[in-house]
C-alpha cells in the first residue's frame, strides 16, 4: 500500500484531499488576501484616507495576517508554522478591533463595517481551524502535511 503522507517538506498531515504544497493554495491565505484588498479599498475612502495613523495601522495588521501564514508555511518545522498561525490570528483580531474604531468615528458605515467584520471573523476562524489541524498533527511525526479538508475543519 502506498504511503500517502510522504512529503517534500514538513507542515501538517494530509489525511485526505489534495496536497497543499504552496502557501498560495491555502484557503486561509486566499481569504486573508481578499480581506487585505477590502481593507485597502475601505481605507482609501475620503475621511478614512485622511486618518493616516488608523489607515496605516489596519493595513499593516491585515497584511500581517497573510504574511505570517506564508512565512510560517515556508518554515522548516510544523511548530514554527503553528506559531506563525497564532500570530496571524492575533493580527486578525487587531483588524477587527480597528474596524470598531473606524465605525465609531464614522469612517465606515454599518454595512461596510459588517461586511469587513464578517470577512475578518471568517479568516480568523479558518486560521484557527488550520492551527488546530497543525497542532493535532504535530504529534503524528515528521513529514506530515495539511490538506484542504484539514484546513477547513472537514477532516
Amino acid at each position: 500500500m502506498p504511503n500517502t503522507t510522504t512529503t517534500t517538506r514538513s507542515a501538517a498531515i494530509e489525511p485526505k484531499g489534495p496536497r497543499v504544497s504552496r502557501f498560495e493554495d491555502l484557503i486561509a491565505w486566499q481569504k486573508a488576501r481578499a480581506l487585505v484588498r477590502e481593507v485597502y479599498l475601505a481605507t482609501r475612502r475620503t475621511q478614512f484616507a485622511r486618518d493616516f495613523g488608523l489607515a496605516q495601522q489596519i493595513q499593516r495588521a491585515a497584511v500581517s495576517i497573510l504574511s505570517n501564514i506564508a512565512e510560517g508555511f515556508e518554515r522548516a518545522h510544523p511548530r514554527e508554522f503553528h506559531q506563525a498561525l497564532a500570530t496571524a490570528r492575533a493580527s486578525c483580531a487587531e483588524v477587527r478591533a480597528q474596524l470598531y474604531v473606524a465605525l465609531d468615528v464614522g469612517y465606515l458605515t454599518t454595512a461596510q463595517f459588517d461586511q469587513l467584520l464578517t470577512k475578518a471573523v471568517e479568516v480568523g476562524r479558518i486560521i484557527g481551524g488550520l492551527r488546530t489541524a497543525v497542532a493535532r498533527k504535530l504529534n503524528d511525526g515528521p513529514g506530515a502535511r495539511v490538506s484542504r479538508a484539514a484546513e477547513t475543519g472537514n477532516t
